[in-house]
Order: C-alpha cells, then sequence, then structure tokens
C-alpha cells in the first residue's frame, strides 16, 4: 500500500513559453529537474498543487534569506541579474534563491558589471541563441566593444495611437493660437476704431485746433450789521457766518447763474457779441443768430460761482477768449450781485418794519378815538363829575343833620303838657323843607331826565372813557417799543458787499486742459466700449441660451 505525501503548501507556477510554444528550459521547476515523481499504479500524480520536499526545503531557504536582512537595493539588483539569467523568480528572495542555486552570487561586482553590460547589449547575439546557451556565453565571452548595425529600415507610414493622438493636440493647439490671434486682431482694431481714433482726434482738437480761453477768479463775501449801527468800535459790522448770511449767498450765487444775469450782461457788454467772434473755434463759437437758451448754455459752461459755508466766501471764475474782456465780465457781474445784496437787504428791512408801523398806527388811532370820547362826555355835564358827587353829598349830610337836629327839637316840643303851637308849626314847616331838599340832592345822583343822564352814570362813563384813554396810551407805548426794536432788527438786517480778491485779467491761457481732456476723453470712450461690449456678450449669451 502506497502512503499519499502530506501536502503542507500549495504553490501555483506561471511557466512561461519560449518562442517555441513550450518553456525554457531553465525555467522548469527544481523539483522536475533533479528528481522523480512519486506515482503510485492506482493515482495518476498531480504537478503544481502538492509541494515535495524539495519545495519545502526551498521555502525553508527562502525563510532563512528573509532572516538575512538584505536590503531593498540587493533585493531589487538580484531579481534583474535572475531576469538576465532567463530565470522566472517569484519573488524577490525566489530570485537570490534561483541564482545561487545556479552558482551565482547577485551580489559580486563583476555580476553587476556583467549586467550593465548587458543592458547595453541588449537585443544583439542574445537574441539569436537559447536562454541557458546565452547564459553560459555570457559567462563565457570576452566583453569586447560592439559596432552598433546600420538600420536599413524605414519608418512606417502607419501612426501609433499615442502619435496620432499626439498629432491631433498639436492640430487643436494650433487651430487655438490662431483663433486667438484671429480674435485679438478683432480687438484691436474694434479698440482702434471705437476708443483709440476718437481719443486721438480728442487729443488733436485740444492741442491744435481748441481756442485758448482765459480766466479770471474773484472773491467776496457778505457782511452783516450787528447791533443796528451802535457806537461800537467798529461800526457794529461783523464777519458772516453760514446762518446770519447764508440764504443771502445762495440767493446771490443763484442770481449770478440765471438767465437774467446773463441777458443783463448781454445789454450791457455784449456777452454774445464777444463769443460770435469768427477766430473762435467752431465748437465754442456762439452762433449770432443763437437763441437765448443756447447763449446760456454756454454762460454756464463758462460762468462757475461756488459758496464755501464755513467761510461765507463766494468764488467765481469767468472765462473768455480775451482776458480784458474776461476781468470786464466780472466786474459787471460783482456790480450785479452787490445790487442784488442790496435790494434782498431792503426787502428784508421792509418786511420787518411793515408790522411794526402797523401797529403803531393803529395804536395811535386808538388813542384819538379814546380821547374824543372823554372830551364829548366831559363836555355834555360837569367837567368834574367825581368833584361834584363829593359836593352833593356833602351837601346831603348837611341837610340830613339839619333834619335831625330839627325833628329832635319838635319832639321835644310834643313831648310838653302845653307845646307853643307856632314854635311846632314852624319846625314841621322847617322839617318839610329839609326833607324836600333831602330828596332832591339824592334826586340828582340817582334819577336821570330826558336829556342827561344821571351824575352817577354820567360818572361812570367818563371813568370807562378815562380808562379806555389810560389803555389806548399803554398800546401806544407797547407800539413806540415794537416799532424801535423793529427799527433795531432791520439794521441787523442791513448786508453789504465787499470783495476780497479783485478781477485781474491773466496773461496765460487756463483752458483746454489739453492732456488732462485728452485722458478723460480716452477713458470716457473706453467706458462705453466697455459698457456696450459687456450688454452685447450678455444679449448673445441670452439668445443663445
Amino acid at each position: 500500500m502506497t502512503t499519499k505525501p502530506k501536502a503542507r503548501k500549495f504553490r501555483i507556477r506561471r511557466t512561461p513559453l519560449s518562442e517555441e510554444g513550450g518553456p525554457y528550459p531553465s525555467e522548469a521547476s527544481t523539483s522536475e529537474a533533479t528528481e522523480p515523481r512519486a506515482t503510485s499504479p492506482d493515482t495518476a500524480p498531480r504537478e503544481g498543487q502538492v509541494s515535495s520536499p524539495r519545495e519545502e526545503g526551498s521555502a525553508q531557504t527562502i525563510d532563512e534569506i528573509r532572516r538575512e536582512g538584505l536590503t531593498g537595493r540587493q533585493l531589487r539588483m538580484a531579481r534583474r541579474v535572475a531576469q538576465k539569467h532567463a530565470l522566472a523568480p517569484t519573488s524577490d528572495f525566489d530570485a537570490v534563491r534561483l541564482l545561487r542555486q545556479r552558482g551565482i552570487d547577485p551580489f559580486q561586482r563583476s555580476s553587476i558589471l556583467e549586467l550593465v553590460a548587458n543592458d547595453q547589449n541588449d537585443g544583439d547575439i542574445g537574441d539569436l541563441v537559447p536562454a541557458k546557451g546565452r547564459a553560459l556565453e555570457a559567462q563565457q565571452r570576452v566583453q569586447l566593444p560592439q559596432t552598433m548595425p546600420a538600420q536599413t529600415t524605414l519608418p512606417s507610414t502607419h501612426l501609433s495611437p499615442a502619435e496620432r493622438r499626439g498629432e491631433e493636440i498639436m492640430r487643436i493647439q494650433k487651430d487655438i493660437g490662431k483663433r486667438r490671434r484671429r480674435k485679438l486682431l478683432l480687438l484691436l482694431t474694434r479698440l482702434a476704431a471705437f476708443v483709440f481714433l476718437p481719443t486721438l482726434l480728442a487729443g488733436y482738437y485740444y492741442y491744435a485746433v481748441a481756442t485758448p480761453m482765459y480766466s479770471t477768479k474773484s472773491e467776496f463775501l457778505i457782511l452783516s450789521n450787528d447791533g443796528g449801527g451802535g457806537g461800537g468800535g467798529m461800526g457794529g459790522f461783523k464777519l458772516p457766518s453760514q446762518f446770519a448770511t447764508g440764504q443771502d449767498a445762495i440767493a446771490t450765487q443763484s442770481y449770478l447763474l440765471s438767465k437774467d444775469a446773463m441777458l443783463r450782461l448781454d445789454r450791457d457788454v455784449g456777452f454774445r457779441e464777444h463769443f460770435s467772434q469768427e477766430w473762435i473755434d467752431p465748437i465754442q463759437r456762439l452762433d449770432p443768430d443763437a437763441s437765448n437758451e443756447e447763449a446760456y448754455k454756454l454762460y454756464k459752461k463758462y460762468m462757475k460761482i461756488g459758496y464755501d459755508p464755513t467761510e461765507g466766501v463766494l468764488r467765481m471764475e469767468i472765462s473768455t477768449a480775451d482776458p480784458e474782456v474776461s476781468a470786464e465780465f466780472s466786474r459787471k457781474l460783482i456790480d450785479y450781485a452787490e445790487e442784488r445784496v442790496d435790494d434782498l437787504s431792503k426787502r428784508k428791512r421792509e418786511d420787518a418794519l411793515a408790522s411794526s408801523t402797523e401797529s403803531l398806527e393803529k395804536a395811535k388811532e386808538d388813542r384819538r378815538e379814546a380821547q374824543r370820547q372823554l372830551v364829548a362826555m366831559q363836555e355834555g355835564t360837569v367837567l368834574d363829575p367825581e368833584g361834584e358827587i363829593a359836593n352833593i353829598r356833602q351837601l346831603i349830610g348837611n341837610v340830613e343833620l339839619q333834619l335831625q337836629e330839627k325833628q329832635l327839637a319838635l319832639n321835644t316840643q310834643l313831648n310838653n303838657a302845653r307845646p307853643n303851637q307856632a314854635r311846632v308849626e314852624a319846625m314841621t314847616s322847617e322839617i318839610e323843607v329839609l326833607q324836600r331838599e333831602l330828596d332832591k340832592q339824592r334826586a340828582r345822583l340817582t334819577d336821570a331826565t330826558e336829556d342827561n343822564a344821571s351824575l352817577a352814570s354820567q360818572t361812570a362813563d367818563i371813568q370807562m372813557a378815562q380808562a379806555d384813554l389810560l389803555t389806548a396810551d399803554m398800546v401806544l407805548q407797547g407800539a413806540l417799543e415794537a416799532q424801535r426794536m423793529s427799527s433795531s432788527e432791520a439794521n441787523k438786517q442791513v448786508r453789504y458787499l465787499t470783495v476780497s480778491v479783485r478781477p485781474v485779467a491773466s496773461q496765460d491761457a487756463s483752458y483746454p486742459r489739453s492732456f488732462e481732456n485728452t485722458i478723460l476723453a480716452f477713458l470716457v470712450f473706453a467706458g462705453i466700449y466697455l459698457m456696450i461690449s459687456l450688454t452685447a456678450s450678455i444679449l448673445r449669451e441670452q439668445v443663445s441660451s
């Protein structure tokens, strides 16, 4: 009975084929070349599945080689030497094992030099002999310099995929470069047509065609009268603040920039005539038959005035083709501004005094009316009703005292047993007279007649008339005080225009500023072109989407 060998390790080996289709002699397994296979009459041997004892020993040898601690460089060199000797190692350690079985030390210097020489002579006679003979020849032959055989083969007309891909990439790159050059040329053409050429024309106009303009600058401010001209050392004047004369300065600025000032300047010194001269360039020249609106546009172009609220100063600049004319225009406009300031302050003074003057006149008229009424009442009655009433009251008191005495005397006579009848009648008669006098005086105080009112009523009317007159006097006094204060405030509203920088004719032209205007024209044309290009690109993208 045959015992089946114990399987410890399975190994699958790839057997490379030779050019004739069979395995290389040197690549056969060691177990097949050195020892016969153990066969059984009942069972056929299975190749490549069960490791033989020799293979197991080879595995142990690989483990020993692994324990030697070889470096990665040595293992790579061993694999290359094994490949040059037509061996088929399964790993770097197997390459070392196979070389050592052949008796070749892969780490000797001669093996390394041979490996380098084989790399240089690859493709020579080594391709014409079998692998095993090539290995033996490599060990025995003497390494001499070899000549390279002349190439007689011509290049093939068929391109490899890599070359075809490279050619296509080159063609695409050339096409992209051509399109970029074409687009760049179109861009430069558009820039030249829409940016550079207009900028060049603008620069030519500013440098060669434009008529030089001479500007005249002047500064003036508005002073206010503080304190109504009271006897101060400075006469009550002070520099204006932005609250005191700001409105007047703004109103003056608006007037100087108005069409009214332009028409007045044209009537006085000939504004239209100056800018209509033939030697002025066509762009700045004013048509002699131009309308007032066109002349006003030119006036606003060359008339610049600004107000500084922090300093209260009005700065004016006028440009004309003649420096003397520019100075004359400035002086005329300053005169117009001074007249306007006087008119504005006059209007303010009149407005401030109007209400107080009206109140004063009304107070005076009321007082006159109250005084007339008092005089009329005094003329219709007594001059002093209160004194008259006091006299009447005093008389009534005296009559009442006498009446009381007579009644006491009468009562005394009547109390006698035999009164004197004559005396009683006399005393009774006197008492009646006194009583009638008392009633008469009392009637003078309270009773009214058809023609005149009672004395008490007349006294009350006179007292009311006197009170009205006193009130009218107080109102008149208040109106006079208000009139005085209004006059003082009106004096504070007085405005005076003073010129701090007088207009002087310039010797050098101030406009046009050729370089700055040319740069500005370039920026404007470039901005317009950029906006149009962006708009066209956006519209094209929207339409294509």
